[in-house]
């Protein structure tokens, strides 16, 4: 019999993927540091930034499905080299974008392209690493995606303030495509691919005797997709819109901070997030149930965000708090295992796809509504022919993420518990 693939192999393989997902995230996070050049260059306001910005997780939503289906029938392998070929074009169309039609087109490219990366790594983690193994990689994911947003953090704004917005963009564009070509040749679907036993518990092949929308319908019909689908659209929308666009020049028009600074502190909230998920899921496997530690960081969530959006906090404070409001948010990482759980092993490309719709229409949905509602409460004030907003202007803004962080808490009280076991062989 063959052995198992060695550890080191198998983070190599998995890491490929990781990488595209970080360049993703990176992408994902990028609007929030050069808000001011792109609201000059481009003469926009608030509402029209958040679309532009959100333009990314249009067609990253969009994807998923998709992207989960054919991840299911032809493997992550080609998947994800395509991926990273098309995410390096989409880079440069948005680094070279006259106006803010082909600069959203190349954010749209961006985004679909990206897509691929998440769902392609849980396909590869559930053949390359042991079920024991799945959270982590999983938490692990989102630890990779979070690099690539602290990236986008100082060390961007250094970058830009340095050489411009279109040469860092351009130099993106670049190392992506270089990762196009690594993909192809490094990355397996299976083990048994190089010789080696596989993880993998499920028959292999066997999706492809049914239909793709036969199997979409199915798992459409387990009531947990929907929950765990749902959820996230408040407690890891509420960290995109805040650390992906509007943390920054919220920081910089009511708390004065130069840009650097408020781009660290978005970023602590981001890596509080990172270190939230892994930990996380890794606690719900050891306590042998998903839906207990699920509500209780929801509730932690829930009571940062009302403090940071509604309480006059000086800003150590808010800096403070942002820290566990961060990492109560890495709950997500639970679902992404407890929506593997509740399917049949032969959909989880496909589950994973749907349930990975709702962190990013979380977004999709806030970045633009809070933009649309900063516009509604501007005083008309400008600087340097950008939009500036006070504080009652972001309180309003930020009430939106708030009431969609209440109905995510309510609607997970009534998903059913795994028990960190397959629900249906």
């Amino acid at each position: 019999m063959p052995s198992l693939p060695p550890t080191a192999l198998a983070w190599s393989v998995w890491g490929l993927g990781a990488l595209l997902y970080l360049i993703g995230f990176y992408q994902r996070v990028a609007p929030a540091v050069i808000t001011d050049r792109l609201m000059t260059e481009f003469a926009i306001g608030g509402a029209a930034l958040g679309n532009l910005s959100a333009f990314y997780f249009y067609s990253y939503v969009a994807m998923q499905i998709p992207t989960g289906m054919i991840a299911d029938r032809w493997g992550p392998r080609r998947l994800l080299t395509v991926g990273a070929g098309v995410a390096a074009l989409g880079t440069a169309v948005f680094a070279f974008a006259p106006d803010i039609y082909w600069a959203g087109i190349g954010r749209l490219l961006i985004g679909a392209s990206v897509a691929v990366a998440f769902v392609s790594m849980l396909k590869l983690a559930s053949h390359w690493f042991s079920p024991q193994q799945y959270a982590l990689a999983s938490g692990m994911a989102l630890l990779m995606g979070v690099v690539g947003g602290v990236v986008a953090g100082v060390p961007l704004r250094m970058l830009v303030e340095a050489f411009g917005w279109r040469p860092v963009m351009g130099v993106s564009a670049a190392l992506t495509a270089i990762l196009c070509i690594a993909t192809w040749l490094r990355v397996r679907d299976d083990p048994a691919e190089r010789g080696y036993a596989s993880h993998f518990q499920g028959a292999h092949h066997a999706h492809q005797s049914s239909s793709v929308l036969r199997g979409l319908m199915e798992v459409l019909s387990y009531r947990n997709v929907w929950i765990l689908t749902a959820v996230p659209i408040g407690f890891t929308g509420a960290v995109l819109t805040f650390a992906g666009l509007w943390g920054v020049p919220f920081l910089r028009q009511v708390h004065g901070l130069d840009p650097k600074t408020a781009a660290a502190i978005t970023s602590t909230l981001l890596v509080a997030w990172a270190l939230g998920g892994p930990l996380l899921g890794s606690w719900s496997e050891r306590m042998g149930r998903r839906k207990p530690l699920y509500l209780i960081a929801a509730g932690v969530g829930l009571l940062g965000w009302a403090a940071i959006i509604f309480a006059p906090l000086p800003l150590w404070a808010l800096v403070a708090l942002l820290i566990p409001t961060g990492f109560a948010s890495g709950n997500i990482i639970i679902g992404f295992a407890w929506a593997k759980e509740s399917v049949p092993l032969r959909l989880v490309g496909t589950a994973s796809g749907v349930v990975n719709m709702g962190p990013l229409m979380g977004g999709m949905f806030l970045q633009p509504a809070v933009g649309w509602m900063l516009d509604r409460n501007w005083n008309g004030a400008i600087e340097s022919g950008a939009r500036v907003y006070d504080a009652a202007a972001y309180q309003a803004g930020f009430s939106l993420i708030f009431g969609t962080l209440i109905a995510a808490a309510i609607i997970l009280t009534f998903a059913r518990e795994s028990n960190c076991k397959q629900m249906h062989d």
